[in-house]
């Protein structure tokens, strides 16, 4: 095949996916489940006809397309809202993922009569979540989630990959090297994670002084100086042992709370690098299987989801929370949310590199499992938030036909406030109210229209003031709206 027809091809089903993803919004289905079922029908086994079987390519192709996903999701976090969660969600991401692991793994020696350590591969690598497909589907019914757990949900599947990294790294490791004490795993998991963390942070740190001073003349050389940053990040931790996607994604998650120049367009451009790097990343999956061998593993491949569906996860959750204040409908609604993405199919081609013995049948039920988690759980979570009462309307975000970015020439931040309906200065006019010399109310949104405000432009309930100020003034003026009328 040539490198034209390589092109062509990639066009064309990137193209298709596009185009797909409106299919996933109409009828509430993952859009990664059309990626890779696309990719399957493109496949040599599909009407393509295209013949892939590089798993070495393909796991390449996954860990490039994981370095920014991960990025991405941590970038997107809003640091405010999982602040106060970091305990819960973080005990999910450990130690929850590695009782699940545990649980498939002995599932796994008596289902499949896999070995221990086979078993606990098998685990591991479908012990992650990707909560990403979940907020795709609830977008689309226009649903969300009540409370703390939508920020839990986006924290734990941002940093559980890690997890799920180590333990399969850790399985085959033990099953290359028979002789080797599982407990040699603890000081590999403190160096695995420790310096994961620390890079994470220290790059965070020199990535944020780096954008910010650097006064690069081309706007657009902003986004190429962070790609840089991310793969710098990764390669340089994974090289000293550390964890290169924990690296990452604490990378973005520091960077999404701070302020850098152009951050506004950084974050878009990322949303749609991640978008691409998930395409390729489900395509490529979807041309590594052939749908034949799928079907001998059926059964045993609906038995390792019914268990970790209906048992292993729920397990999980409802231990790690134990010490949290989340009621029962929470904690059943985090359970069904835990579907199965793209990451364990990834880890999936480890063992078949690694040339372990059991590799072949575990990649293809791994394959099977991740389908049927996202057919069964991804269809099925907005029937189920409503049935445990924990649906809220969906509320997208305001988008202004007005952009600010962050400089350090400026000491100010654009902030939209919300006026209550039983606020004192609901009537007044701005003039009359007590806005901070130094604070512009740059436009109002009222219902569905944007007004450009001035001196007699009277203020009314639900108004929503975008404003131009800095903490204090900010500060200042939250305090003003939330005075009651009497």
């Amino acid at each position: 095949m040539t490198m034209e027809t390589i092109i062509l091809w990639a066009a064309v089903l990137t193209l298709i996916s596009v185009l797909a993803s409106k299919i996933s919004d109409r009828f509430a289905l993952p859009a990664l489940l059309l990626f890779l079922v696309i990719g399957m029908l493109a496949g040599s086994e599909g009407i393509g006809r295209i013949y892939f079987n590089d798993y070495g390519i393909a796991k390449s192709i996954g860990i490039v397309a994981l370095i920014f996903i991960i990025y991405s999701g941590g970038l997107d976090t809003p640091w405010k809202s999982v602040k106060p969660l970091l305990a819960p969600g973080l005990i999910l991401s450990t130690a929850g993922v590695l009782i699940t692991a545990v649980i498939v793994g002995f599932s796994a020696v008596l289902i499949l009569k896999f070995s221990l350590l086979e078993g606990l591969l098998l685990g591991s690598i479908v012990s992650s979540t990707d909560a990403a497909a979940v907020f795709s589907v609830l977008r689309s019914r226009k649903i969300s989630l009540k409370g703390n757990l939508k920020p839990l949900l986006e924290l734990e599947s941002g940093s559980n990959d890690p997890m799920a990294v180590f333990l399969t790294i850790g399985c085959i490791g033990l099953l290359i090297n028979p002789g080797s004490p599982v407990l040699n795993l603890i000081p590999f998991f403190v160096l695995n994670m420790g310096v994961g963390l620390l890079m994470g942070y220290f790059m965070s740190r020199v990535s944020i002084f780096l954008i910010n001073k650097s006064k690069l003349e081309y706007e657009g050389l902003y986004p190429v100086l962070t790609i840089a940053l991310v793969v710098f990040t990764y390669a340089l931790t994974t090289l000293i042992k550390g964890n290169g996607f924990l690296a990452v994604y604490l990378l973005g998650l520091m960077m999404s709370r701070s302020d850098f120049v152009n951050k506004r367009s950084i974050v878009r451009f990322y949303e749609g690098i991640a978008w691409l790097m998930q395409i390729a990343m489900f395509l490529t999956l979807g041309l590594l299987v052939f749908p034949s061998r799928i079907v001998p593993i059926i059964v045993s491949g609906l038995l390792v989801a019914a268990i970790l569906i209906l048992f292993a996860r729920p397990v999980s959750v409802f231990l790690c929370l134990l010490p949290f204040k989340f009621n029962f409908a929470e904690k059943a609604m985090i359970s069904w949310v835990g579907l199965r993405g793209a990451v364990p199919i990834i880890l999936a081609t480890f063992p078949l590199l690694a040339g372990i013995a059991q590799a072949h049948a575990i990649f293809n039920i791994v394959f099977f499992v991740v389908l049927t988690s996202v057919l069964l759980q991804g269809t099925s979570i907005p029937g189920i938030s409503k049935i445990l009462k924990v649906n809220a309307p969906f509320d997208p975000k305001k988008k202004y036909p007005i952009e600010f970015e962050y400089s350090e020439a400026i000491d100010a931040s654009l902030t939209d406030m919300i006026v209550p309906y039983n606020s004192h200065v609901v009537g007044k006019s701005i003039a009359a109210i007590n806005i901070p010399p130094k604070a512009l109310v740059v436009i109002i949104s009222r219902e569905d229209t944007f007004i450009v405000p001035n001196g007699s432009t009277v203020i009314e309930g639900g108004d929503v003031l975008l404003v131009l100020a800095n903490d204090n003034d900010l500060k200042r003026l939250q305090k003003t709206l939330s005075v009651v009328k009497t």
